[in-house]
């Protein structure tokens, strides 16, 4: 399997002895490398995806291409809760309009 950017990968033991048991790790490819390499071999430039579908870690690993599998698919993580901007302060200097106000009244009050 030659795979592509976008790619969720499976990469074990089989692709690299690195990755063998509990180091096996599912892979999103974002580039894969074209310098030259041993037969059968490629650099993949990636992040690591933890089992809630979130990147925990951008990587480059050297693995054998045969050995590459697909992934199953992870869930989607959670957009976060969108937060309400704030109403703009009209009490900073005003360059537009030259009303220096609120500064004039800070700077005079006390």
């Amino acid at each position: 399997m030659r795979p592509s950017p976008g790619d969720l990968l499976l990469i074990d033991g089989r692709a690299s002895a690195q990755f063998a048991g509990e180091r096996a790790l599912t892979f999103r490819v974002v580039s894969v490398c074209d310098r030259p390499t041993y037969a059968g071999w490629v650099w993949l430039t990636g992040y690591v995806i933890n089992r809630a579908g979130r990147a925990t870690a951008k990587r480059e690993v050297y693995v054998q291409l045969a050995s590459l599998h697909r992934a199953p698919a992870v869930s989607t993580p959670a957009q976060p809760a969108r937060t309400r901007s704030y109403a703009p302060r009209n009490d900073q200097n005003d360059a537009a309009t030259g009303d220096r106000s609120g500064l004039h009244t800070r700077a005079h009050a006390g």
